[in-house]
């Protein structure tokens, strides 16, 4: 874990240096050097970012939590009905590979202003990577491993708890590993839209409206950060609770 942490603080210096030697070469106000961007992200902390990067977190975590809720336990159903994924595997196939910012303009007609569009939005995108990747973990267990939980006399409560939950939560959370930079990146143009709370609409304002291009790089750290911390975190679940993956 040591060398780990020395390497993304390697990482970081060398962007920043990178970011530096450019900002110098360039030298336009697009793009300020990284220390003053610094300045002005710990000033704008103090002036209402952080109210921004609260409502962006909660959309996030809002879309993910009904994501999980809904997806994973129709992906475990799909993966062990042979039947019911039969009829509607082919819905998914058509719909799994539109990209999804396509309709960020529907969805904004069907639900109007506020948070839920936004949440949608995002849903969309998790639902489907977590609905693909549990419900193929679920087929792909053993049918022996099943049975052998069932003749200690197991019944499909316990069958859920202690074979399918157990099984499908390394799928969960790599779909969100994989999903969480695509949703961020929804979410930015989620919040260009009839808001005045988030990320989205805090880097646009700043950049295309004020031309305030530090407090725009401020933002554009501060969406930066909520990426990485969602990623870390689903990387800390996945080492926390799915520790068999991890021993040698």
């Amino acid at each position: 874990m040591r060398v780990q942490n020395r390497h993304l603080l390697l990482a970081v210096l060398a962007l920043l240096a990178i970011w530096q030697m450019f900002a110098m070469i360039i030298n336009r106000p697009i793009l300020p050097p990284p220390f003053e961007v610094g300045r002005v992200f710990i000033q704008e902390l103090q002036s209402g970012l952080i109210d921004h990067f609260l409502a962006s977190l909660w959309r996030v975590l809002a879309s993910t939590a009904l994501a999980i809720l809904i997806a994973a336990p129709l992906g475990l159903i799909l993966g062990q009905s042979k039947r019911l994924n039969a009829v509607i595997s082919p819905v998914i196939y058509l719909i799994y590979p539109i990209p999804k910012v396509v309709l960020v303009p529907i969805i904004l007609l069907i639900f109007g202003i506020g948070d839920l569009p936004k949440i949608m939005i995002i849903f969309l995108i998790l639902f489907f990577q977590i609905l693909v990747l549990v419900r193929d973990q679920a087929a792909s267990l053993r049918p022996e491993l099943i049975q052998s939980v069932r003749s200690i006399g197991a019944g499909r409560r316990a069958l859920f708890r202690y074979v399918y939950i157990p099984a499908s939560l390394p799928a969960v959370l790599t779909a969100l590993r994989q999903s969480i930079g695509t949703a961020v990146a929804v979410l930015y143009i989620a919040e260009l839209f009839a808001t005045q709370k988030g990320l989205g609409y805090y880097i646009y304002l700043n950049g295309s409206t004020f031309f305030d291009y530090p407090a725009m790089y401020a933002g554009v750290i501060a969406m930066s950060i909520l990426g990485l911390g969602l990623y870390f975190s689903v990387d800390w679940l996945d080492r926390r609770f799915c520790t068999w993956q991890f021993v040698n």
